[in-house]
């Protein structure tokens, strides 16, 4: 029995994941600090530690402890457009905390590291991204991505440490944080709907992006964990949509629930105005395959938000005010 770690368990990525692989037989030890997921969203079959991954020292004694075979790497604060106003914890969080678990693999002989980059890296590019193309981000967290997947290929070439990446987007699906206010377009979507908010919208809603199925990850995260070493993959949907016609979808969803929504026009966002992915990469290597019907994923996604406890939802510390988004004050 192959032992798997998994950062991040209580999150969309590593909750979905780690029930798929208990299913496959696999032993599964899971670490989250339950920032930004919930303890419900761990399995009670998994040994689980609940600290920051910024914590060198307990990061270095679970993995001498527990000796894991393959380490997915899925902790992470994914919010771009907020990146720039908590730099200090963007990178403390999301590189430096990546940086001791790469050396904790290096130390402790970990066959291989999955990592979970981001289609933030491309930066406004040329859509759809291939792999080929060249990173050039334009936010703190897009940066701290890259930065560790620069960081991997070093620790390959001088350590021996194998390691593959995968750069997924605008991922949706049971367990995500629908409570984040800064994250997680849909799920805000889902939970304003229900509240009876509007649905916030920033700018004029022609930004486009593609939405995918977590459903559809499981089987190429698996394949990984024996092949494709120093290997990069994009890994979402294909279909584009622009923010307009998914804020329509979930109007539609919400209404058969029962719930009247309408959309709130906000200032526009500093952001990347159109970004998706060319996925033929994976496809081909690692038989990925994205059927998402995104009716039907909202669909199933508001049925699961309507059964979880009410949650409040919290602002954020800001380092930096200067600018800040009308939307975002406090």
């Amino acid at each position: 029995m192959k032992k798997v770690l998994i950062t991040g368990i209580a999150g969309l990525l590593g909750a979905n994941f780690s029930r798929y692989l208990l299913k496959k037989g696999y032993s599964v030890i899971g670490i989250d600090d339950l920032s930004g997921g919930y303890i419900e969203n761990v399995p009670v079959e998994c040994a689980f530690y609940n600290f920051n991954l910024t914590d060198s020292k307990k990061v270095n004694e679970v993995f001498e402890n527990e000796r894991p075979d393959y380490v997915y790497h899925f902790a992470a604060y994914a919010a771009e457009g907020l990146s720039p106003f908590i730099r200090n914890f963007n990178y403390t969080n999301n590189l430096i905390a990546s940086v001791n678990v790469i050396n904790a693999c290096i130390n402790n002989n970990t066959s291989k590291l999955i990592f979970t980059s981001s289609m933030a890296v491309y930066g406004e590019g040329n859509p759809p991204f291939t792999e080929s193309q060249l990173p050039s981000p334009e936010d703190p967290y897009g940066i701290a991505k890259y930065a560790v997947e620069l960081d991997l290929a070093v620790a390959k070439n001088q350590f021996g440490l194998n390691y593959s990446i995968i750069r997924p987007h605008n991922v949706i699906g049971k367990y995500q944080n629908i409570w984040d206010k800064y994250r997680n377009v849909i799920g805000i979507w889902i939970r304003q709907s229900i509240a009876g908010e509007p649905l916030t919208i920033f700018g004029d809603g022609t930004q486009t992006r593609a939405f995918s199925d977590i459903s559809f990850y499981n089987e190429p995260f698996e394949k990984l964990m024996t092949q494709y070493c120093g290997e990069i993959f994009n890994i979402g949907a294909d279909k584009p949509y622009t923010i307009n016609e998914v804020s329509d979808i979930v109007i539609e969803v919400a209404k058969k629930y029962g719930y009247e929504s309408s959309k709130v026009f906000l200032e526009p966002r500093n952001e990347v105005h159109v970004a998706y992915c060319n996925h033929d990469k994976a496809k081909s290597m690692l038989q990925f395959n994205d059927n998402t019907d995104l009716q039907k994923s909202i669909d199933s996604m508001f049925q699961w938000a309507l059964g979880q406890k009410n949650r409040e939802v919290f602002y954020t510390d800001y380092e930096i005010t200067k600018n800040i988004y009308s939307f975002w004050k406090k």
